[in-house]
């Protein structure tokens, strides 16, 4: 049996200094959430420059968040796009957040740009399809949870023969599921309501859309079963 490979946390771009002091940047979110230890992973960040991982050299990819728009077509986000295909052709296990998810769904031929029902933002309630049933991931979640999210687009035509596999009132591909190895999800499974507070900078409109609010369990145990169940496959390769 070998030593397991290291889950690759691709971080686009960092957050504003003001969300930085508070609650850190996206790799310290994944880090905290699944209990990395040094060894288990490695951050790679496109956005500096930096060259994507060999898809042999990792167990599976988290895409991150970002406050970057896929529509802006930054030359690292391009590549990464690129990276992206060779990587699900390659059946490398990637899971994609927010703009992770709405990249992953624009680098295999899917339409992504502003949310014409607006911005969706805190605490919000999603429900699964019918379809969801039979997936791996999914089948252990509840019909409806609710999970942190914040953004402005959203994948508004999925790729050719992706399915949906969960919605919101103002979104319509919350959970996208690519091929075996590949999901997507809108929403931040990463996220504590101290980062959800710290990433809305509103105000009293924060503090109204955080009020009551409690730390829903479904996303982070989604994300904790993305990386047990490739942890292992890779353990056993």
């Amino acid at each position: 049996m070998s030593s397991s490979l290291p889950l690759a946390i691709i971080q686009f771009e960092t957050p504003p200094e003001a969300v930085i002091d508070r609650v850190g940047e996206q790799q310290h979110w994944f880090i905290a959430a699944l209990g990395l230890q040094p060894g288990d992973f490695i951050v790679v960040r496109p956005d500096l420059g930096e060259a994507l991982p060999e898809p042999s050299s990792v167990a599976a990819a988290v895409l991150s968040g970002s406050w970057a728009m896929v529509t802006d077509h930054a030359e690292w986000s391009e590549r990464s796009a690129a990276w992206v295909r060779s990587a699900v052709e390659q059946q490398l296990p990637l899971l994609g957040v927010c703009f992770g998810h709405q990249l992953m769904a624009y680098a295999l031929g899917g339409w992504v740009d502003d949310n014409p029902r607006g911005w969706e933002r805190g605490l919000k309630q999603l429900e699964m399809n019918e379809c969801s049933a039979g997936d791996p991931l999914l089948s252990q979640l509840p019909t409806h949870f609710s999970a942190w999210l914040s953004h402005r687009q959203s994948v508004l035509q999925p790729p050719p023969g992706a399915q949906v596999l969960a919605s919101s009132a103002q979104d319509d591909c919350q959970i996208i599921r690519y091929t075996p190895q590949a999901l997507s999800v809108q929403f931040h499974p990463e996220f504590t309501g101290g980062i959800m507070t710290a990433c809305l900078q509103n105000g009293q409109s924060s503090a109204s859309l955080m009020e009551h609010q409690q730390e829903p369990a479904s996303p982070l145990h989604l994300l904790q079963a993305f990386w047990r169940q490739h942890r292992q496959a890779s353990r056993l390769a």
